[in-house]
This record gives C-alpha cells, structure tokens and sequence, in this order.
C-alpha cells in the first residue's frame, strides 16, 4: 500500500504539472498497486497474486476480491477503466481531457480507501 499512496501522491502533483498522461500512468498504478494488497490480504492463490500480465491481475482481482464481496464491484470497473485509460495515455498518445483525469484520480482515491478498508478488517 505505500506504493500505491506513492502513486497516487504522484498523480496529484502530475496533474497540477498539467500531465495528464502521467496521471493516468501514476493512477493506474496506484490501483495496480492497492488490487495486489487485496489479493494477499484475501488469501488469494499466489498465481493471482503474481499474474504474468495486467489483464490477469484485473481478472484476479475481480474474481477473488470483487465477486467475494470484499469490495464493492465499482471498484473493479474503474480498476478496468483506469487499465484503458492508461493504454491510451501510455501507447495511443491520444489526448486525456482533465475532466476524465479528475475522475480517475477520485476513482483511485475511492479504490484505495476501499482496499485500506479491507485490510484493516483482515
């Protein structure tokens, strides 16, 4: 979880820089971050934990976290639409609109409450 407080610490200063693309970088990785502590924290086998891509780790996480309740399925939805938000940022070079940006870090920062929430609870 301190990787994915670091993260997200990042985004916020990325995005008063006017990086947007950076955000969504710094922003999918807090995610990416926070999903592997939910995984370790529900007993998730360590092939989820250590899935092989980023795709795999999502679908961990929706399996062993979401779909067995520990977090509400928002949180695996934005976990997927962050994924997609960085592909095109990272890859695509398409534009990011602010406004998408501002979501995505509220989304983040939801994302993260929920996992800390969890862990408090394991």
């Amino acid at each position: 979880m301190t990787k994915a407080a670091r993260a997200l610490a990042s985004a916020r200063l990325l995005l008063d820089a006017g990086d947007t693309d950076g955000v969504c970088n710094r922003i999918y990785y807090t995610m990416f971050d926070a999903a592997k502590a939910a995984l370790m924290a529900t007993d998730a086998p360590p092939e989820a934990i250590d899935a092989k891509t980023h795709s795999g780790l999502i679908a961990a996480f929706s399996f062993h976290v979401v779909k067995r309740g520990f977090v509400v399925a928002d949180h695996g939805r934005s976990f997927n639409r962050l994924h997609e938000l960085r592909m095109i940022a990272d890859y695509r070079g398409d534009a990011i609109e602010e406004p998408l940006v501002r979501q995505a870090i509220t989304d983040a920062t939801a994302f993260v409450s929920a996992v800390e929430a969890l862990l408090k609870e394991r």
